[in-house]
């Protein structure tokens, strides 16, 4: 299966993000300590930057992020915009959002690896859309595992829930209230240059 395994941290740097944004919080590179130094960017270069950093966020090669961009074209609304959704709708990063992962890379392992269910049913393919209504939960046989049971009881890490998303930690469950909107996107993006980009 196709998947992104830059450096981190190098590459939060060229696309000028926070390693946060990815779920790293003590990520940082000393390499090339002045090439934020850089000359004016050209139209181009700003709206490949733009387009390399959410497929780099998201985990996502250009095959797969130019068919979510074709799609974003003939749905109702604003390219950009519905490229941005359909990008938080993915398994993975729903997964991420509510806290069973550090990481949107670790929760692209394990969607991969069979450790959640939606609506009941085992889902491995973490680049499924969940739709309103839909309940993502740690599968039974998975939530003995270490690394789901520090995620509940009274030292559990403290998990800020987007406003589409609803979490039920005890349970290691959570369930999608709504669609999410271009303001539930949590990092900065300037997305019309990508649809730009696209439409060159």
């Amino acid at each position: 299966m196709a998947k992104n395994n830059q450096p981190v941290a190098k590459r939060c740097k060229a696309l000028n993000i926070s390693p946060a944004t990815l779920g790293y919080a003590k990520k940082e590179t000393n390499r090339n300590p002045k090439g934020g130094m850089r000359r004016k960017q050209s139209e181009y270069a700003r709206q490949l930057n733009e387009k390399q950093k959410v497929k780099f966020i998201y985990g996502m090669l250009e095959k797969q992020f130019y068919s979510y961009y074709q799609r974003a074209e003939k749905m109702p609304g604003k390219a950009g915009d519905n490229l941005l959704i359909l990008c938080e709708r993915r398994l993975d990063n729903v997964v991420y959002h509510l806290g069973f992962a550090q990481t949107r890379r670790q929760a692209r392992q394990l969607v991969n690896h069979g450790h959640f269910t939606v609506d009941g049913r085992k889902v491995n393919i973490p680049s499924y859309q969940v739709k309103p209504g839909q309940v993502i939960a740690v599968r039974q046989s998975s939530r003995q595992s270490v690394l789901f049971t520090k995620l509940t009881g009274e030292d559990a890490p403290v998990v800020v829930v987007p406003e589409w998303l609803q979490l039920d930690k005890n349970e290691l469950k959570g369930t999608v209230l709504r669609m999410p909107e271009r303001a539930d996107v949590d990092f900065d993006v300037e997305e019309h240059l990508i649809v730009e980009l696209y439409s060159r």
